[in-house]
Parts: structure tokens; C-alpha cells; sequence
């Protein structure tokens, strides 16, 4: 079985990539995940993997003619694969987005669940194209109203082709969520999916270069998102035919 996520907000700010780190791990106690950095003109997972001296990334991948294997960028860490990206300038001008289509495929053949962290906007091809090539969306909003208008940017074109919604998780909470919970459990598809209160744990993870489940397994924040991960609910498919549907996948023009 595989299913592909893209976890993505619309705007930055929202705790996109700690999240998609904590839902992995969470999901890898009971699936085989892989985790990839597709936030290729600001990518920053690498660095809360542990991984900023990672010698071959998803740059690499995305290189035409590049004699490199999937298999190079991929990287066993917390119990999950990781595929970090790179920071290198010169390297996000040489690579072609397109070329994520056969990556993923690839990826989806060992994999029962995929975890895309997305770039925070729908501002250019390769941004769009994680929500495209995915199965559902995961959207990491703060509670206000522009975040959450943010998220259904999100939702909606992800819906226009074809990707449905697993929920909004709120991360970086303050107190209760009062009436935006109602509004989130109204727009968006699948509800809402967890609520994690702002963490400093969460802060020092990111500086210790750790995931917060491995850096504070304890804390409240990680708690939520392992609650957020059980209501999630991976769907089986055939690894094959995503992977051809991958390949398939129209790139849009722009957003």
C-alpha cells in the first residue's frame, strides 16, 4: 500500500516542516514512511533532520542527464527514509521540477506512506506540483483568519485536480481555538486533524537539528501530533499504479 500527502500551508510562518517531520514519525510506528523536502527554492528540512551535510539531495535528482540514483538522496533517520533538498542557489536554477514525478514514483515503490513538505505558496510550478502529484493534503494553519483563508487557497486547487483534503492541523496554538475550529470543521475537507499549542520544545528542536518527537517524546506538542497522526488513516494502494499516476501527472503551467 502507498499514499502520498503533500503537507503544505500557503504561506509560511506555520510550523509546515516540524509538522511534517512529527506526523512521520508518528505515522513510522506503524507504516514505512518516507519523508521528502519538495520545497526546493526554500528548502530547510535537512536541517531539522540532522542531515545540513547530506552529500546528494533531491537537487541532484532533479538535475536532467544527472547520474544519480533515488537511492543516493535517501537517508534512514528516526525510523523513517528522508530525502532532504538542498540550499544551494545554483542548484535550484539548474533543477527541472518535472523531473519530482519520476522521483516520487520511485519513492512510492518502498514506501506505505509519503509525506511531501510542500513549499509554503502557489507561486510557481514547482510549488504546485506536490499538491497535484498527491493523494490528500494536509494543511498546517495557525488559528487567524488569514491562515485559514491561506489553507483554502490550498484546498481549492488542490481539489481542482483531483486531491482531496485530509483535515488542517493548527499548530503553534495559543489557548483554545474558539469559533475558528467551527469555521475549519465547515471548509475544510476531513475537518480538523489535531491542535498543537506553541512549544518551545518545539524551538529547541529545530536548534538542536531534531525532530520534536525525537528531541522532546514527552512534551505536549508531541503528544498532539501524534493524536493528529492517528486520525489520518492511510489508504491501501497498489504502489504500481501510483507510481504510474505520478508519472502521468500534468505540470501545471502556473498556479
Amino acid at each position: 500500500m502507498v499514499e502520498a500527502f503533500a503537507v503544505a500551508s500557503g504561506k509560511g510562518g506555520t510550523g509546515k516542516t516540524t509538522s511534517t517531520l512529527a506526523l512521520g514519525m508518528a505515522l513510522a510506528d506503524e507504516y514505512d514512511v518516507t519523508v521528502v523536502d519538495v520545497d526546493t527554492g526554500m528548502a530547510n528540512l535537512l536541517f531539522h533532520a540532522g542531515l545540513d551535510d547530506a552529500p546528494t539531495t533531491l537537487h541532484d535528482l532533479l538535475v536532467a542527464g544527472a547520474d544519480v540514483d533515488v537511492a543516493d538522496a535517501t537517508y534512514d533517520r528516526y525510523g523513517m527514509r528522508v530525502v532532504p533538498c538542498g540550499t544551494s542557489l545554483a542548484a535550484f536554477e539548474q533543477s527541472d521540477p518535472a523531473l519530482l514525478r519520476d522521483v516520487v514514483a520511485d519513492l512510492a515503490a518502498d514506501a506505505d506512506v509519503l509525506l511531501l513538505d510542500s513549499p509554503a505558496t502557489l507561486a510557481s510550478k514547482s510549488a504546485v506540483l506536490p499538491v497535484v502529484l498527491a493523494d490528500r493534503v494536509v494543511v498546517v494553519s495557525q488559528p487567524t483568519i488569514p491562515s485559514l483563508s491561506d489553507g483554502l487557497k490550498v484546498q481549492e486547487y488542490a481539489e481542482s485536480y483531483g486531491t482531496e483534503t485530509a483535515g488542517v492541523l493548527f499548530n503553534k496554538v495559543h489557548g483554545d481555538l474558539g469559533t475558528v475550529a467551527e469555521q475549519a470543521d465547515r471548509y475544510f475537507g476531513g475537518g480538523t486533524l489535531g491542535v498543537v499549542p506553541d512549544s518551545d520544545a518545539a524551538r529547541q528542536a529545530r536548534d538542536a537539528g531534531e525532530p520534536l518527537l525525537a528531541h522532546a517524546p514527552d512534551s505536549e506538542a508531541a503528544a498532539a501530533f501524534r493524536d493528529a497522526a492517528a486520525r489520518i488513516d492511510p489508504r491501501p494502494g497498489r504502489a504500481g499504479d501510483v507510481a504510474d499516476r505520478f508519472r502521468s501527472a500534468v505540470v501545471p503551467e502556473r498556479p
